[in-house]
C-alpha cells in the first residue's frame, strides 16, 4: 500500500526545502522516497522530481496562451491534471513501491475552496494510497496575534476542506530565537489555547470558533536538525498509519520546544554538534580497527608469478603440492 505525504502552505512557508529536506532524510534512513512536483510555477526545484506536473502543462504557456495572471494560470493548470489525471496515475506506478511527497503548489485557494487539488487526491485515494496533508505554516507568524490567527483559521479551513488525516507544522522554528521575545511560551502557539482569554474581545468571536472545533495543533520543524526531522516524520507516520506504533516516544524527540528552540537553543546545539562528532569519531576508529583486522593481501613479490583467472581467482600450483611437471623432449 503505498504512502504519501501532501505538503500545503502558504508562499514561502518552506514546502521545496521541507520536501528536499525529507527525501535526504528518509535516504539517509533507508526508506525509498520520491518527490512529485504539483506546482507548474516551480521550474527550478532543489530536489530530484520523479514526476513534474510541468512536463504536462506549463504557467507560463497557460498565461500566454489564455491570458490569465499567475493565481488564475495555477488554478487552471490544477484543473488540467485533474482532467488529465491518467497522466499522473501511469507516472505514479513506475514507483508504486515508494514513499511519495507531493510538493503542492501554495496558492490557499487550491485547498481552502478550490476542488480541483482535493479531487485529485480523493481520487489518489481510492488507488489505495494513505495521504496526510503537512500543512506549513511559517514560524514568523507567532510574532504577531493577527498573523497568528490568521495561520490558524487557515490551517483549520484547509483541515475541513481536504478532509484527511492531518499534521500542522511552524516550519523556521530554529529562527524564533532571533526575533523579539514572544509574549506567551511556545507551547501556547503548538497547543492553540485560551485564544479568548489572552486576545480580549476583538477577537473573541473568531477564537471561540477555533476553539470549538477544537482540531488544530502545531508541530515545530527546523528541517536540517536530524532530531526534529525525525520527531516530525513520527508523527506523520502515526496520522497516516505506515508503522503502527511506529511513532512511539514521538514527543520526546526534541524535549521541550521552549527550552530547545528559546531558551537554550545555543546550548543545545552545541550539544547535538558535540554528539555528532562524537559518533563520527567513534566510526573512523571502529573502521580503522576493522581495517587492521583484515589480513593483508599478499605482494605480487612474495606470490611469484601467480596465476589469477577471473572466474576461479589463484591457478598456480604451489610450490610444495608434491605435483612435479616434466617437459616432453
Amino acid at each position: 500500500m503505498p504512502f504519501a505525504q501532501l505538503v500545503l502552505g502558504s508562499p514561502g512557508s518552506g514546502k521545496s526545502t521541507y520536501c528536499d529536506g525529507m527525501h535526504q532524510f528518509m535516504g539517509a534512513i533507508g526508506r525509498a522516497c520520491s518527490v512529485v512536483n504539483l506546482d507548474p510555477a516551480n521550474d527550478h526545484t532543489n530536489y530530484p522530481a520523479a514526476l513534474d506536473i510541468r512536463n504536462l502543462v506549463k504557467l507560463e504557456d497557460i498565461m500566454l496562451d489564455d491570458r490569465l495572471g499567475p493565481n488564475g494560470g495555477i488554478l487552471y493548470a490544477l484543473e488540467e491534471l485533474e482532467h488529465n489525471f491518467e497522466w499522473l496515475q501511469q507516472g505514479l506506478a513506475e514507483f508504486e513501491n515508494e514513499y511519495v511527497l507531493f510538493d503542492c503548489p501554495g496558492q490557499v485557494e487550491l485547498y481552502t475552496h478550490h476542488n480541483s487539488l482535493r479531487n485529485i487526491f480523493y481520487k489518489l485515494q481510492k488507488l489505495g494510497f494513505r495521504l496526510v496533508c503537512v500543512h506549513l505554516s511559517d514560524s514568523i507568524c507567532v510574532t504577531q496575534p493577527s498573523l497568528y490567527i490568521s495561520n490558524v483559521l487557515l490551517s483549520l479551513r484547509a483541515m475541513i476542506q481536504m478532509d484527511m488525516p492531518h499534521v500542522n507544522v511552524l516550519s523556521k522554528i530554529d529562527k524564533v530565537s532571533s526575533y523579539d521575545e514572544l509574549p506567551f511560551n511556545l507551547e501556547y502557539y503548538t497547543d492553540v489555547d485560551d485564544l479568548t482569554e489572552k486576545f480580549g474581545r476583538l477577537n473573541e468571536a473568531v477564537a471561540n470558533m477555533i476553539e470549538s472545533y477544537g482540531l488544530v495543533r502545531y508541530e515545530v520543524l527546523a528541517v536540517e536538525n536530524k532530531k526534529s526531522m525525525l520527531h516530525l516524520l513520527r508523527v506523520i507516520d502515526r496520522a497516516g498509519g505506515y508503522v503502527f506504533g511506529g511513532a512511539e516516544g514521538a514527543n520526546d524527540t526534541v524535549g521541550d520546544i521552549q527550552e530547545r528552540w528559546i531558551d537554550q537553543k545555543e546550548e543545545y546545539d552545541r550539544m547535538e554538534r558535540e554528539a555528532e562528532e562524537e559518533q563520527a569519531r567513534v566510526a573512523r576508529e571502529q573502521a580503522m580497527e576493522l581495517e587492521q583486522s583484515q589480513p593483508a593481501a599478499p605482494s605480487a613479490a612474495e606470490d611469484g608469478d601467480m596465476e589469477m583467472d577471473p572466474d576461479f581467482g589463484n591457478m598456480s600450483i604451489p610450490a610444495d603440492s608434491g605435483v612435479k611437471v616434466t617437459r616432453k623432449k
